[in-house]
Order: structure tokens, then sequence, then C-alpha cells
């Protein structure tokens, strides 16, 4: 009888390289799945390693500009965050990584998918409710819920010693057990010293930016262009030239050196998780921060302002929160953004960008749109020791500011006087309420 097959979700880490060999003890054929999703990974050695530990394949997807493209830059057009901090650095990549798993499982035969997500984190939630969305009849193995794996390994030091029992390198030490998760967006940490939330990170422990205190003593400037809500240029100077880049990828990746080197994009949070505890993460998102707040900035200049306020209490709160939570394939999600059906598209008309290089396969909600279709100019930017800032901004397409109207040197087209009557009837409810209050000898 043929053994039955899972498509595992694998790292090369410690508990996804645990998880492959329990899973082959187990008497299961295993086909392990690699995301390059921007990480900073040897895919070739993991790939070597899976192999060695007794895989019978390990697929590898370069699936980074899908990441850019398809939940990227949805989430900067949207302004999305969640708890007024985390840009869902993780959260971003997991759709994109779940569709090609399961297209892998489907590929292959398996009749069961697994991951190394614990039986507490956000990320069992989020790539189960994807993989069965995608694929209804499939079969989750997931070992950290299951008390013959639990029971067996109850921390990561039983899996450092399973490891150690079992030839499997790891990078993961006793002396440094935190758990890292990296994409092209962020890096995440959490486990180990980070669960006392009390407890400075070390130092050592960020990968993608330098310590504000050890950033360069200089200004760096650059500029970014968007176009319908989307970045579609970046300016810069490396080494002393000027360089430009409009590729998806490449801009992403050019925004996050910059950041980077600046010690821009890092926070450091308690969080509310979906299944109900707070968990304390740490976070840096250079790039993504570099852009998100050029963009939001840009919609200042360009937006009206209730088009504004309706979109953030709406789309750019429910957008992050179904992110979060790991409902990107969900009917809610295409409320805000839409996968496009077969050619000719009926959307054509509010995605086409001047910029040839962008391709997006999604279609923004007529909503999300709307709100976009204006917002194109640029933004002139500085970071400098963890902090951006921005240094001025323009767009020729939206005349919704009015420096003659804003100033308080001219007149311009706006009547002072008329101001008088607006405050008075902002006034009524207030008086009302006022009188009120003194009446019931209540004071304000």
């Amino acid at each position: 009888m043929a053994k039955q097959k899972v498509c595992l979700a694998y790292s090369g880490g410690l508990d996804t390289s645990c998880i492959l060999a329990w899973l082959l003890e187990k008497g299961y054929e295993v086909i392990c799945f690699m995301a390059d999703v921007g990480q900073k990974e040897d895919f070739s050695a993991a790939r070597a390693k899976a192999l060695k530990i007794g895989a019978s394949d390990c697929r590898i997807q370069d699936l980074r500009k899908e990441f850019v493209l398809d939940t990227c830059i949805p989430a900067i057009q949207c302004n999305a965050i969640y708890e007024d901090i985390y840009l869902l650095g993780t959260s971003l990549a997991r759709p994109i990584i779940a569709r090609a798993q399961i297209a892998v499982a489907k590929e292959t035969g398996c009749q069961f998918v697994s991951h190394g997500c614990t039986g507490k984190g956000n990320d069992q939630v989020r790539f189960e409710l994807a993989f069965y969305a995608l694929q209804p009849k499939i079969q989750v193995i997931a070992p950290w819920r299951l008390p013959e794996f639990f029971e067996r390994f109850q921390g990561r030091n039983d899996l450092l010693d399973f490891a150690a029992q079992q030839g499997i390198p790891v990078t993961s030490t006793k002396s440094k057990p935190w758990s890292m998760d990296e994409n092209l967006v962020h890096c995440s940490y959490e486990a180990g010293i980070l669960e006392d939330p009390n407890v400075t990170p070390p130092k050592d422990m960020w990968q993608l930016t330098v310590d504000p205190t050890d950033a360069p003593d200089t200004v760096e400037e650059f500029a970014i262009t968007f176009e319908k809500g989307v970045p579609v240029k970046l300016q810069y100077r490396d080494g002393g030239k000027y360089q430009t880049v409009e590729d998806p990828l490449e801009l992403f990746l050019a925004a996050n050196k910059i950041g980077g080197r600046n010690g821009v994009g890092r926070v450091d949070i308690v969080e509310n998780r979906f299944i109900g505890l707070k968990s304390r993460g740490c976070y840096e998102s250079p790039g993504m921060e570099l852009l998100r707040s050029a963009h939001l900035d840009l919609e200042g200049l360009v937006l009206d302002r209730e088009v504004r306020a309706l979109r953030d209490q709406f789309v750019s709160f429910n957008f992050s929160k179904l992110l979060y939570n790991g409902l990107w394939f969900s009917a809610e999600r295409e409320l805000y953004v839409c996968p496009l059906p077969p050619p000719p598209f009926p959307f054509q008309k509010t995605l086409t960008l001047t910029s040839k290089i962008w391709k997006p396969k999604n279609s923004l909600s007529a909503s999300l749109a709307a709100s976009q279709k204006d917002v194109n100019g640029v933004v002139r930017c500085s970071a400098y020791k963890g902090k951006m800032n921005i240094l001025g901004r323009s767009s020729g397409t939206a005349a919704l500011y009015d420096a003659s109207e804003s100033s308080m040197d001219e007149i311009g087209d706006f009547n002072p006087a008329d101001t008088t009557g607006f405050i008075g009837v902002q006034a009524i409810r207030l008086k009302k309420y006022g009188k009120a209050k003194m009446e019931r000898g209540e004071m304000m």
C-alpha cells in the first residue's frame, strides 16, 4: 500500500526540520515546500537538508514579486496597520505562501498539508483558513496541536535535543532561543526571553535595521512617486550616484536598504492575537514604513476629507483586521481587493498606470479604487537615526490644496466673514448642551 503524502511548509529551521523527521517516523511520504518571499535563506542548503532528513522532494518557488503585487501594494493603498502600530508583515505573506503550497500539494497528489505553526499563534489560523478555502477537502496535520507531538516536545529545548539526536543542523541555540520570521517586508521576533514584555530586546537581535544610535550621522534624502496610490518610482543616492528604481520588487528592496541603514521601522509591541491571547512581538519593517508613511502623507494633499474618513473607518480598519486574522481568501476581502477575472478585465480602467512595469493580479474594489484615483504625485523624504521625515510633496492631478486660500498673508478666494456663520451653526447644539448642564448644576 502506497504511503500517504504530506506537503510540509518547510523553512529549514528548527521546528520544521524536526516536524519533517517526525512525519517520516509516522510513516508519511513528505514533499517539502519552500516559499521565497524575500527571507535571507540558503535555499539550496535547506533543500539538501530536507532531502538528507528524508523528504522525497523539496519544491522551492520564488514568490517575491507576487507577494509585492498581490498583497503589499493593496496594503499600502489602504494604509493597512494593526492596532495602530503593526504593519502586518507576516500576515501579508501568508496568503501567498498558502496558495503556492496548495498548488504543490495538488500537483504532487498530497492528501495532507502540514506546517510548523504553534498551537497558540495566529499563523496556524492564517494558513489553515487559506488551505480550506483553496482546497476544501484537504486535510491538515498541525503537529503543535497533537498531544503525541507536543507532549514529546514541550519546548524549544526538547526540539534542540531531538535535532541533535537526529543529526539535524539548526541555527537556533539554547542561548538565543527566540523565533524569527523574515520576508521582504519585515522580520519578526518572538518567544524565548522576549516572552517577558519587560525585557529589552538584545541589540544583536535585530537583523534588518541598524541600531538608530549607530546609524549614519548624515541625513539621507529620497523621493517616492505614486500613481493611483501605488509607489512606482524611488529616487535616491547610493555611493554618491543617483539611482532610480521602478521595478516593483527592486523598489521594495531599495526602500528596505534605505530604511535599514538608517534604523527606521522598528516596533516592540504587545498585541491581541486572533485566538484571544496577548503576545509580545518585535518587528522591523524598514521599507514598508517608508512607503506607507509617504503614501499617507500624499493623501493629505490630494484626498477629500470625507472620502479619507470613510476609507479609514471602513476599509483601512477592516482590511487590516481580516489580513491579521487570516481571512484573505474570504468573501469580505473581495469588498476591498478582488481577484481579476479572465480578460478582458472590466476593471482595467481603474487599474491602468502610466508605469508599464506594474501588472497587478488583483483589482481594487470600487470604493478603494475611487479613493486612490487622485493619489498621484511625488513625496520627498529623509531618513535619519530611526526616524523618517517628510520634506515636501507635490501633485499635478488634484487641486484640493490652495495655498492662497490657506495663507495667513492674503485673503484669496476664501471670505473670512463666512466663518462667523459656520461657527454659529456649529455652536447651536453646544449652547443647548452647556445650558442644560448649567441648569443641572453640573460642572463641565
